[in-house]
């Protein structure tokens, strides 16, 4: 994912300066703060929008728009996680595995990120938009998305046995195993003013498993046998399902 989700960063943040508990520039800023400047790039006829267009002019111009919120999605082949339409931005955000919807007073616009690079030193991110289908995806409650996490993490763990003693583990992931511990404590730094605490630390566990499931993904699984690595595999498939609907809920939860 791009940057661990720059689209979450976008909703959590926009939907804090709809509410007006965040202005533009903070809330550009958070998210731009780890990633570099955020421009519009290619654009489709009739969308409001200016090619290269800075993402703070951008926000700006859709606000006498009716923009009244930012929703994520987080979609894979198979769960189109928060998608409601049109085809082009489906396939663009299953591809990207991560978009964000805006509802406007008269339309829906869906924006895609991919990586900005310019020469040799400049990264940033570049933001497609598409139109999307008139509908709002099917909410995703904190409560449903905290008890099936936690329930994910139950059954996983059942397939995979207990996670703190498989030695054919990597280091990354048995450091970002450990980190979990501290995921109640610790406040994920995607999240506006205008959250509740809950969506905070359901934030913060989900950010920190979804490190596991990249890594673990990436694992090569030395010495396990093909019927243990199925296992693996359909333990990282639930808990990276589970991961996704807890970040939609928790980085949404100020638009819900």
């Amino acid at each position: 994912m791009l940057r661990e989700l720059s689209s979450a960063q976008l909703v959590a943040w926009g939907n804090a300066w709809l509410a007006g508990r965040a202005g533009l520039d903070d809330a550009v800023g958070a998210v731009e703060r780890d990633t570099g400047p955020h421009v519009v790039g290619r654009v489709a006829d009739g969308l409001p929008f200016e090619q290269g267009a800075a993402l703070r002019s951008a926000l700006a111009r859709l606000r006498p728009r009716g923009l009244s919120a930012f929703r994520l999605c987080l979609p894979v082949p198979g769960d189109p996680l928060g998608l409601v339409g049109g085809n082009e931005l489906n396939m663009a955000a299953v591809d990207a595995r991560e978009a964000v919807l805006l509802r406007l007073e008269e339309t829906r616009i869906g924006l895609v990120p991919s990586e900005d690079r310019r020469g040799s030193s400049y990264v940033g991110v570049s933001w497609t938009p598409y139109p999307a289908a008139a509908a709002d995806p099917e909410p995703v409650p904190l409560a449903d998305a905290e008890h099936g996490l936690q329930s994910a993490i139950r059954e996983s763990a059942a397939l995979f046995g207990r996670v703190d003693d498989i030695s054919s583990w990597g280091p990354e992931v048995t450091r970002a195993l450990a980190d979990l511990r501290d995921a109640d404590r610790a406040p994920t730094p995607g999240l506006a003013p205008g959250h509740p605490q809950r969506a905070h630390r359901l934030a913060a566990q989900a950010d920190r498993l979804a490190v596991v499931v990249r890594l673990a993904s990436d694992d090569e699984g030395r010495g396990l046998s093909a019927g243990q690595m199925q296992s693996r595999r359909e333990a990282l498939r639930m808990l990276d399902s589970a991961v996704r609907r807890a970040r939609v809920a928790a980085y949404g939860a100020a638009a819900e």
